[in-house]
């Protein structure tokens, strides 16, 4: 393989920005033009006092809006957010946690499985093989993991086993202070996820999150019962657990940790390298969604590459428009690399900020 040179990716950055630049002339057209446009986007354009079809040209043209406010999407009318292009076809709601009081809510219509499908060209084979089945062991429900991740079962040719899992119940659990009890519901998860592991031998892929995971390799070897491919995500994704994992939970087992959430979709995995020391670094799905690391006293301004900063998020999709929205998150500013040439983050955690601590339950 011929090295990439600092040139190689220079050229790489510039095409992805233009690229982006293009995908944003594009969505904002679509989205402030009254045939295609949502309700929310139009009622918002007549009170701007400009066309954002016309002065809208460049990604970084997106400041124009201002920040992304979470409580646009707390309570309805939900429909206000469906874009007039797509009014007859069937609507789906996703929701975030609701560890922070009225949850927020998204539409979707194909985004979840067209996300999906991209990520899946990520995966390699021969830890996900073609037609194997899946288990699905993460939170179900309103959220829009379960159904994206059946998607990608069956996008490769499998069929998607699932354990009814509510998150809200274990937060409530904790926050009562009974910690036995939501002890025992994970167990009383984890252990239905045993029985069809040890039931359905086609079984090759997993999808949990962190402490799911520890919990179940807790009971079982994975690689003795047939896994080969472990997909994980959650807000208890650390350096130290994807040491772990890869060290001493999985035994071989391929690990792919992930980062994406209701609003922006999926974030895909750097390949792990040594020199990284086990940082989880994600690139998000550009030109669909691009994260950005800001300071956050000035959530404007873009820290530099290797510093710290708030998770900046802006979601560019036909479906869903969401510029410069700050999320709950900190992380470092990842530099672009060669596979992915814009900018990534590493080890995102819990914006450290926040005075009140979220319970994150099984996550």
């Amino acid at each position: 393989m011929i090295p990439t040179t600092q040139a190689d990716t220079d050229t790489k950055v510039k095409s992805a920005r233009e690229t982006l630049d293009a995908w944003v002339r594009e969505i904002v057209s679509w989205h402030f033009d009254p045939a295609t446009g949502c309700p929310f986007w139009l009622e918002y354009a007549q009170r701007l006092g400009w066309d954002p079809r016309r002065e809208i040209h460049t990604y970084d043209d997106l400041d124009r809006f201002g920040f992304f406010e979470d409580e646009w999407l707390r309570g309805g009318p939900v429909r206000r957010w469906v874009p007039r292009a797509y009014a007859d076809k069937p609507v789906y709601i996703f929701e975030t946690g609701g560890s922070t009081g009225v949850p927020k809510s998204r539409i979707s219509i194909e985004d979840f499985r067209l996300d999906y499908e991209a990520f899946s060209a990520t995966l390699p084979d021969d830890a996900f093989p073609r037609g194997a089945d899946w288990i699905m062991l993460g939170p179900s429900g309103p959220r829009r993991l379960r159904l994206a991740v059946e998607h990608l079962c069956q996008f490769r040719g499998g069929i998607c086993f699932s354990v009814d899992l509510d998150p809200r119940w274990v937060i409530k659990l904790i926050k009562m202070g009974e910690i036995d009890m939501a002890e025992r519901y994970k167990q009383h998860v984890v252990e239905q996820g045993l029985t069809l592991l040890r039931a359905h031998e086609n079984i090759q892929c997993l999808f949990t999150t962190p402490k799911l995971l520890e919990a179940l390799c807790e009971k079982i070897s994975l690689k003795k019962v047939g896994i080969k491919g472990v997909f994980c995500g959650g807000t208890e994704m650390t350096p130290q657990f994807h040491r772990f994992a890869v060290e001493e939970l999985l035994d071989g087992v391929y690990f792919a940790p992930t980062y994406g959430n209701t609003l922006m979709g999926l974030a895909v995995h750097k390949p792990r390298l040594p020199e990284d020391n086990f940082a989880v670094i994600y690139y998000p799905p550009s030109p669909k969604a691009m994260i950005e690391v800001v300071d956050p006293d000035q959530p404007g301004r873009v820290v530099g590459h290797g510093e710290t900063g708030r998770v900046r998020l802006t979601t560019l999709t036909r479906e869903f428009f969401m510029p410069r929205f700050l999320e709950r998150d900190e992380a470092e500013r990842e530099p672009p690399c060669d596979l992915y040439p814009w900018d990534g983050v590493r080890n995102v955690r819990p914006f450290s900020r926040f005075q009140s601590k979220v319970v994150e339950g099984v996550y």
